[in-house]
Protein backbone atom coordinates (compact mmCIF):
# COMPACT_ATOMS: atom_id res chain seq x y z
CA UNK A 1 0.00 0.00 0.00
CA UNK A 2 2.96 2.73 0.59
CA UNK A 3 2.86 5.12 -1.82
CA UNK A 4 0.03 3.83 -3.94
CA UNK A 5 -2.85 6.11 -4.69
CA UNK A 6 -6.42 4.74 -3.77
CA UNK A 7 -9.64 5.51 -5.17
CA UNK A 8 -12.45 4.69 -2.68
CA UNK A 9 -15.66 4.94 -3.41
CA UNK A 10 -18.63 5.22 -0.67
CA UNK A 11 -15.96 6.06 1.48
CA UNK A 12 -18.35 8.12 3.71
CA UNK A 13 -19.03 5.30 5.48
CA UNK A 14 -18.82 1.59 6.84
CA UNK A 15 -16.76 -0.56 5.10
CA UNK A 16 -15.70 2.40 2.62
CA UNK A 17 -14.63 4.83 5.54
CA UNK A 18 -12.66 1.48 7.31
CA UNK A 19 -10.75 0.92 4.03
CA UNK A 20 -9.64 4.29 3.86
CA UNK A 21 -8.23 4.55 7.16
CA UNK A 22 -6.68 1.09 7.30
CA UNK A 23 -5.21 2.57 3.77
CA UNK A 24 -4.06 5.61 5.15
CA UNK A 25 -2.36 3.67 8.24
CA UNK A 26 -0.28 1.26 5.38
CA UNK A 27 0.86 4.36 3.49
CA UNK A 28 -0.95 5.14 0.48
CA UNK A 29 -2.35 8.34 -0.59
CA UNK A 30 -5.97 8.53 -0.57
CA UNK A 31 -9.08 9.92 -2.43
CA UNK A 32 -12.82 9.82 -0.85
CA UNK A 33 -15.44 9.78 -2.57
CA UNK A 34 -19.04 9.59 -1.95
CA UNK A 35 -22.14 11.90 -2.45
CA UNK A 36 -21.86 13.63 1.57
CA UNK A 37 -19.22 16.23 1.69
CA UNK A 38 -19.82 16.83 4.81
CA UNK A 39 -19.07 13.10 6.05
CA UNK A 40 -16.22 12.37 3.69
CA UNK A 41 -14.52 15.24 5.76
CA UNK A 42 -15.27 13.43 8.84
CA UNK A 43 -13.40 10.79 7.13
CA UNK A 44 -10.82 12.23 6.12
CA UNK A 45 -10.37 13.92 9.27
CA UNK A 46 -9.31 9.95 10.97
CA UNK A 47 -6.42 9.57 8.11
CA UNK A 48 -3.08 9.84 8.60
CA UNK A 49 -1.71 10.30 5.09
CA UNK A 50 -2.04 12.19 2.35
CA UNK A 51 -5.88 12.23 1.12
CA UNK A 52 -8.39 13.87 -1.00
CA UNK A 53 -12.15 14.32 -1.24
CA UNK A 54 -14.08 14.12 -4.30
CA UNK A 55 -17.20 13.69 -4.00
CA UNK A 56 -19.03 11.60 -6.97
CA UNK A 57 -22.31 10.31 -7.30
CA UNK A 58 -21.83 6.95 -8.86
CA UNK A 59 -25.32 7.09 -10.95
CA UNK A 60 -24.05 10.00 -13.36
CA UNK A 61 -22.13 7.53 -15.21
CA UNK A 62 -21.96 10.25 -18.37
CA UNK A 63 -19.79 11.99 -15.98
CA UNK A 64 -17.52 9.22 -14.63
CA UNK A 65 -14.22 9.93 -17.06
CA UNK A 66 -14.22 13.19 -15.92
CA UNK A 67 -14.45 12.02 -12.22
CA UNK A 68 -11.60 9.63 -12.99
CA UNK A 69 -9.29 12.38 -14.84
CA UNK A 70 -9.91 14.66 -11.76
CA UNK A 71 -8.97 12.11 -9.17
CA UNK A 72 -5.69 11.35 -11.22
CA UNK A 73 -4.94 15.43 -10.56
CA UNK A 74 -4.55 14.40 -6.63
CA UNK A 75 -2.00 12.47 -6.65
CA UNK A 76 -1.28 10.68 -10.20
CA UNK A 77 -3.37 7.97 -11.94
CA UNK A 78 -5.15 5.32 -10.00
CA UNK A 79 -2.99 2.14 -8.80
CA UNK A 80 -6.11 0.81 -6.86
CA UNK A 81 -9.69 1.11 -6.94
CA UNK A 82 -11.84 -0.08 -4.43
CA UNK A 83 -15.44 0.03 -6.15
CA UNK A 84 -17.69 0.16 -2.72
CA UNK A 85 -20.46 2.41 -3.30
CA UNK A 86 -23.91 0.22 -3.26
CA UNK A 87 -27.15 0.46 -1.45
CA UNK A 88 -29.76 -2.39 -0.35
CA UNK A 89 -32.93 -3.38 -1.08
CA UNK A 90 -35.70 -5.37 1.51
CA UNK A 91 -39.09 -6.03 0.23
CA UNK A 92 -40.72 -9.06 -1.70
CA UNK A 93 -40.68 -8.91 -5.27
CA UNK A 94 -45.09 -8.75 -5.64
CA UNK A 95 -44.53 -5.68 -3.86
CA UNK A 96 -41.47 -4.01 -5.31
CA UNK A 97 -41.82 -1.39 -7.64
CA UNK A 98 -39.97 -1.50 -10.88
CA UNK A 99 -38.44 1.94 -10.25
CA UNK A 100 -36.21 0.61 -7.30
CA UNK A 101 -35.00 -2.59 -9.02
CA UNK A 102 -33.82 -0.06 -11.81
CA UNK A 103 -32.62 2.06 -8.78
CA UNK A 104 -30.56 -1.06 -7.39
CA UNK A 105 -28.72 -1.87 -10.90
CA UNK A 106 -28.02 2.50 -11.36
CA UNK A 107 -26.09 2.45 -7.90
CA UNK A 108 -25.01 -1.40 -7.85
CA UNK A 109 -24.29 -2.54 -11.05
CA UNK A 110 -23.94 0.21 -13.96
CA UNK A 111 -22.29 3.13 -11.43
CA UNK A 112 -19.51 0.23 -10.78
CA UNK A 113 -18.78 -0.75 -13.80
CA UNK A 114 -18.69 3.08 -15.15
CA UNK A 115 -15.91 3.37 -12.63
CA UNK A 116 -13.87 0.54 -13.72
CA UNK A 117 -13.85 1.49 -17.11
CA UNK A 118 -12.79 4.98 -16.57
CA UNK A 119 -9.71 3.71 -14.58
CA UNK A 120 -9.13 0.77 -16.59
CA UNK A 121 -7.14 2.41 -19.50
CA UNK A 122 -4.88 4.12 -17.52
CA UNK A 123 -3.82 0.86 -15.74
CA UNK A 124 -3.73 -0.92 -19.08
CA UNK A 125 -1.36 1.50 -20.37
CA UNK A 126 1.14 1.42 -17.38
CA UNK A 127 0.34 -2.15 -17.33
CA UNK A 128 -0.34 -2.11 -13.58
CA UNK A 129 -3.11 -1.56 -11.16
CA UNK A 130 -5.85 -3.23 -9.28
CA UNK A 131 -9.96 -2.94 -9.28
CA UNK A 132 -11.38 -4.72 -5.90
CA UNK A 133 -14.97 -4.67 -6.38
CA UNK A 134 -16.97 -5.23 -2.86
CA UNK A 135 -19.16 -7.08 -4.04
CA UNK A 136 -20.97 -9.57 -1.38
CA UNK A 137 -21.94 -12.99 -0.32
CA UNK A 138 -25.25 -12.03 -2.16
CA UNK A 139 -23.62 -11.96 -5.09
CA UNK A 140 -23.08 -16.32 -4.57
CA UNK A 141 -26.43 -16.79 -3.11
CA UNK A 142 -30.22 -15.11 -2.55
CA UNK A 143 -32.42 -14.72 0.47
CA UNK A 144 -35.55 -13.68 0.50
CA UNK A 145 -36.09 -9.86 0.49
CA UNK A 146 -33.44 -8.86 -1.81
CA UNK A 147 -33.93 -10.11 -4.92
CA UNK A 148 -32.65 -6.96 -7.34
CA UNK A 149 -29.73 -6.76 -4.55
CA UNK A 150 -28.68 -10.41 -5.42
CA UNK A 151 -29.23 -9.77 -8.69
CA UNK A 152 -26.88 -6.38 -8.68
CA UNK A 153 -24.25 -8.39 -7.07
CA UNK A 154 -24.68 -11.73 -9.09
CA UNK A 155 -24.68 -9.40 -12.62
CA UNK A 156 -21.09 -7.82 -10.71
CA UNK A 157 -19.70 -11.37 -10.43
CA UNK A 158 -20.24 -12.49 -13.78
CA UNK A 159 -19.01 -8.69 -15.04
CA UNK A 160 -15.75 -8.86 -13.24
CA UNK A 161 -14.72 -12.69 -13.91
CA UNK A 162 -14.78 -11.86 -17.44
CA UNK A 163 -12.73 -8.43 -17.27
CA UNK A 164 -10.05 -10.53 -14.96
CA UNK A 165 -9.80 -13.09 -17.88
CA UNK A 166 -9.54 -10.34 -19.89
CA UNK A 167 -7.00 -8.64 -18.34
CA UNK A 168 -5.03 -11.12 -16.50
CA UNK A 169 -2.03 -11.27 -18.96
CA UNK A 170 -1.85 -7.41 -19.20
CA UNK A 171 -0.82 -6.15 -15.44
CA UNK A 172 -4.39 -5.17 -14.45
CA UNK A 173 -5.56 -7.42 -11.25
CA UNK A 174 -9.38 -8.10 -10.60
CA UNK A 175 -10.25 -8.92 -7.01
CA UNK A 176 -14.31 -9.28 -6.07
CA UNK A 177 -14.84 -9.29 -2.24
CA UNK A 178 -18.16 -10.76 -1.06
CA UNK A 179 -18.77 -9.50 2.67
CA UNK A 180 -21.69 -11.01 4.85
CA UNK A 181 -23.12 -9.45 7.81
CA UNK A 182 -20.88 -6.35 8.43
CA UNK A 183 -21.60 -4.71 11.13
CA UNK A 184 -22.98 -1.35 8.94
CA UNK A 185 -25.98 1.14 8.28
CA UNK A 186 -26.46 -1.17 5.15
CA UNK A 187 -29.88 -2.31 6.23
CA UNK A 188 -30.84 1.03 7.89
CA UNK A 189 -30.17 2.90 4.38
CA UNK A 190 -31.52 -0.12 2.27
CA UNK A 191 -34.60 0.46 -0.12
CA UNK A 192 -38.16 -0.90 0.84
CA UNK A 193 -40.12 -2.14 -1.85
CA UNK A 194 -41.53 1.49 -2.54
CA UNK A 195 -38.06 2.88 -2.74
CA UNK A 196 -38.03 4.82 0.32
CA UNK A 197 -35.13 3.77 3.40
CA UNK A 198 -35.59 1.21 4.87
CA UNK A 199 -34.51 2.18 8.45
CA UNK A 200 -34.22 -0.70 10.50
CA UNK A 201 -31.08 -2.39 11.64
CA UNK A 202 -31.02 -5.98 11.13
CA UNK A 203 -30.59 -7.96 13.83
CA UNK A 204 -28.02 -10.53 11.80
CA UNK A 205 -26.39 -6.95 10.51
CA UNK A 206 -25.94 -5.75 13.92
CA UNK A 207 -24.20 -8.61 15.28
CA UNK A 208 -21.87 -9.01 12.06
CA UNK A 209 -18.51 -8.36 12.10
CA UNK A 210 -16.63 -4.94 11.99
CA UNK A 211 -16.11 -2.85 9.65
CA UNK A 212 -12.82 -2.07 10.75
CA UNK A 213 -12.05 -6.30 10.87
CA UNK A 214 -13.74 -6.77 8.03
CA UNK A 215 -11.11 -3.81 5.44
CA UNK A 216 -8.55 -5.40 7.60
CA UNK A 217 -9.03 -8.45 5.73
CA UNK A 218 -10.08 -6.62 2.59
CA UNK A 219 -6.76 -4.92 2.71
CA UNK A 220 -4.91 -8.46 3.23
CA UNK A 221 -6.77 -9.83 0.16
CA UNK A 222 -5.22 -6.95 -1.75
CA UNK A 223 -1.79 -6.94 -0.75
CA UNK A 224 -1.84 -11.18 -1.45
CA UNK A 225 -3.38 -10.42 -4.96
CA UNK A 226 -6.19 -12.70 -4.29
CA UNK A 227 -8.79 -13.06 -6.97
CA UNK A 228 -11.57 -13.20 -4.83
CA UNK A 229 -12.19 -13.34 -0.85
CA UNK A 230 -15.24 -14.28 1.15
CA UNK A 231 -15.46 -12.45 4.40
CA UNK A 232 -17.63 -12.72 7.10
CA UNK A 233 -19.13 -15.18 10.02
CA UNK A 234 -21.17 -18.20 10.24
CA UNK A 235 -23.04 -17.11 7.29
CA UNK A 236 -20.37 -17.35 4.98
CA UNK A 237 -20.61 -21.19 5.17
CA UNK A 238 -23.78 -21.01 3.00
CA UNK A 239 -22.12 -20.25 -0.25
CA UNK A 240 -20.53 -23.91 0.33
CA UNK A 241 -24.29 -25.42 1.34
CA UNK A 242 -25.94 -24.15 -1.42
CA UNK A 243 -22.92 -25.92 -3.45
CA UNK A 244 -23.24 -29.25 -2.01
CA UNK A 245 -26.63 -29.46 -0.13
CA UNK A 246 -28.69 -27.56 -2.42
CA UNK A 247 -32.03 -28.65 -1.12
CA UNK A 248 -30.87 -28.14 2.54
CA UNK A 249 -30.62 -24.53 1.09
CA UNK A 250 -33.60 -24.11 -0.74
CA UNK A 251 -35.76 -25.31 2.15
CA UNK A 252 -33.97 -23.04 4.55
CA UNK A 253 -34.55 -19.86 2.69
CA UNK A 254 -37.80 -20.71 2.03
CA UNK A 255 -38.61 -21.08 6.30
CA UNK A 256 -36.87 -17.76 6.05
CA UNK A 257 -39.66 -15.97 3.91
CA UNK A 258 -42.61 -17.94 5.61
CA UNK A 259 -41.35 -16.70 9.15
CA UNK A 260 -40.73 -12.96 7.32
CA UNK A 261 -37.05 -12.90 8.84
CA UNK A 262 -35.47 -10.82 5.99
Amino acid sequence: MKNKVVWITGASSGIGAACAIECSKQGAKVVLSARREEKLKEVKKQLSGPSEILTLDVTDTDGMVDKAEACAKYFGPVDILINNAGISQRGLVEETDMAVDRRLFEVNYFGNIAITKAVLPSMLERKTGSLVIISSVAGKLSTPGRSSYAATKHALQGFYDALRAEVQDRGVHVNVICPGYIRTDISINALNSKGEKHGVMDPNQDKGMSPEECASKIIKAINNNTYEALIGGKEVRNVMIRKFLPKVYYNVIAKMAREKRY
